[in-house]
């Protein structure tokens, strides 16, 4: 009797567990596409496969095999704000105005070839990251140029800021001219197309290169345009409309040239960023609210004299 409790308690040693680190912001994904988990912060982990269970009399002291799995790891980035714009409508020279980034700038398309993170500085050492993106292009939500490269670190920003060329833009000889107004339709339904989801985000409209001529009667009929977005979609071709509209709580007009605009656009952007942690810090107050109410029973007497638990009715 005392051989067979040994037998029953016997124990081999547990395996040690195999970690592999990985930078904050990586995102990781199934065979089948299913999202495991995502690494937010310095010291998260995520389980991405269990270990078998250890041999036992009832199997014959036989381990089970532990789970495989094939993961997929993407890097994407986290920043307060992420610049969305099409090629060469200034988003590198407003990084670099706004911030102590030095991406590399010039006067052709495709400037931004990787991502970049500027640090925005406040008088009272507040800090706002702002990501500069690749460029977007017609056709990116169909993975066309640096497709879903860009798209998907667009999913990581708590806010956009959308940054339009005042006077228009054209990608080459052979694409067609797109105006500012133009220019805000496309980028919203690249956005939609890739994930609607992404369009619930609070954005922020920067109209730059107000020093080029004409900027101030081109900002005036942007203006007027955003204004009556349904009527005008009515004269733009029907795949250049996205589903919904964007109605931006802020427009600014800047110059990263000459500097004009951008103290105020710094105001804009943390005005913006504070209203919406107080907005998420309030809903998640409310959240945390509920779930108490529902947990807490109250103790009434019945019309036989028993006692009896019955949920608060807040209503």
């Amino acid at each position: 009797m005392h051989l067979l409790f040994s037998i029953r308690a016997l124990k081999g040693a547990k395996g040690a567990d195999l970690e592999i680190s990985a930078p904050v912001g990586i995102c990781l994904t199934a065979d089948d596409g299913k999202t495991l988990g995502e690494l937010n912060q310095e010291g998260e982990r995520v389980l991405v496969a269990k270990g078998g269970t250890g041999g036992s009399l009832h199997s014959e002291f036989l381990p089970s095999k532990g789970q495989a799995r094939h993961i997929r790891l993407d890097l994407r980035l986290i920043a307060d704000l992420g610049l969305v714009g099409f090629p060469n409508a200034g988003k590198s020279s407003l990084l670099t105005a706004l911030s102590h980034a030095t991406p590399q700038i010039a006067s052709y398309p495709f400037t931004t070839l990787r991502p970049e993170i500027g640090k925005v500085m406040y008088d009272d050492h507040k800090q706002v990251s702002v990501a500069d993106l690749p460029g977007l292009i017609e056709g990116a939500h169909m993975n066309r140029g640096m497709g879903h490269k860009f798209l998907k670190h667009v999913e990581r920003t708590k806010q956009l800021m959308f940054v339009v060329d005042v006077c228009g833009f054209q990608l080459a000889t052979n694409t067609p001219f797109r105006s500012a107004f133009e220019a805000v339709q496309l980028l919203t339904k690249e956005l939609e197309l890739y994930k609607e989801e992404l369009l619930s985000k609070p954005a922020i409209l920067v109209v730059n290169k107000m020093d080029l001529p004409e900027a101030e009667e081109k900002l005036g009929e942007l203006q007027n345009q955003l204004e009556n977005q349904e009527e005008l979609s009515q004269l733009l071709p029907e795949d250049m409309v996205p589903k919904s509209f964007l109605h931006f709580k802020h427009t600014v007009p800047v110059s990263s040239l000459t500097g004009l605009g951008l103290p105020h656009l710094k105001a804009v952007i943390r005005e913006s960023l504070e209203e919406q942690e107080a907005l998420e810090s309030e809903r998640h107050r409310i959240e945390k609210l509920q779930e108490l109410r529902r947990e807490i029973p109250v103790v009434s007497k019945t019309t036989w004299g028993q006692r009896r638990s019955k949920p608060l009715n807040w209503n």
